[in-house]
């Protein structure tokens, strides 16, 4: 919250946000794969999809890191807000309200009053904060790893029609390929969560499937 000389504690990109941008691009790409015809499908029509597939998840890329950024000067500037009231706050118990309400509601509960006394305190202490919320190196690291992992998301599903000439085979292969990385994205998320892995595997499965199916059916 306050200059250089204090460091975030922050990931660059925590495990949860991993796992969502993985799905989002995996979405992305199989609402392509999903469009072609394979009885009717011609080398134009899988370049035009690979094309399409492509350019999409390169947009939704750059999009989704620019929201990143966005999210995180937001967060910037209500960090430096809060500190900010803090400092101004006349009255200790003003101030520890400011402090209370900036943090996980959980979190804030807990804390006794002299302990929110000491958070006031210490926070009083750092040095002056930046008149304005700057992006920062893990800021511009964690909208590149969000760009990276939609847009490289895309290409194990689309390889089998790169390289197999039948787009029925190919078909098959791709979706086998995104099951399975629907499957271990799932896995993931439920030992992040502590769910039990294999059943929120196969449910990410049914849930990714149906969300392809609707954005297909939508026009999307």
């Amino acid at each position: 919250m306050a200059d250089e000389s204090v460091k975030s504690s922050k990931r660059v990109l925590d495990p949860i946000d991993r796992v969502t941008e993985v799905l989002f691009g995996l979405i992305m790409v199989l609402t392509f794969t999903g469009s072609l015809s394979v009885a009717e499908a011609g080398r134009d029509d899988i370049r035009a999809m690979l094309i399409g597939a492509l350019g999409c998840n390169l947009a939704w890329g750059i999009i989704d890191g620019a929201f990143y950024l966005l999210g995180c000067l937001a967060e910037k500037r209500r960090d430096l807000l809060t500190l900010r009231a803090v400092r101004a706050a006349s009255d200790p118990q003003k101030a520890q309200k400011v402090i209370a309400a900036a943090l996980p509601l959980m979190v804030a509960h807990v804390l006794q009053p002299a302990q929110l006394d000491m958070l006031c305190r210490r926070l009083k202490e750092l040095p002056e904060p930046a008149e304005q919320a700057r992006l920062e190196g893990d800021d511009w690291r964690g909208a590149a790893a969000v760009f990276l992992i939609v847009f490289l998301s895309t290409f194990p599903v689309v390889i089998p029609f790169i390289f197999m000439r039948n787009a029925a085979p190919a078909m098959r292969v791709s979706n086998a390929i995104a099951v399975l990385m629907l499957f271990v994205t799932g896995y993931v998320y439920g030992r992040i969560i502590g769910r039990r892995p294999w059943v929120t595997g196969i449910t990410m499965i049914v849930f990714g499937l149906v969300l392809v199916g609707i954005t297909v059916a939508l026009g999307g």
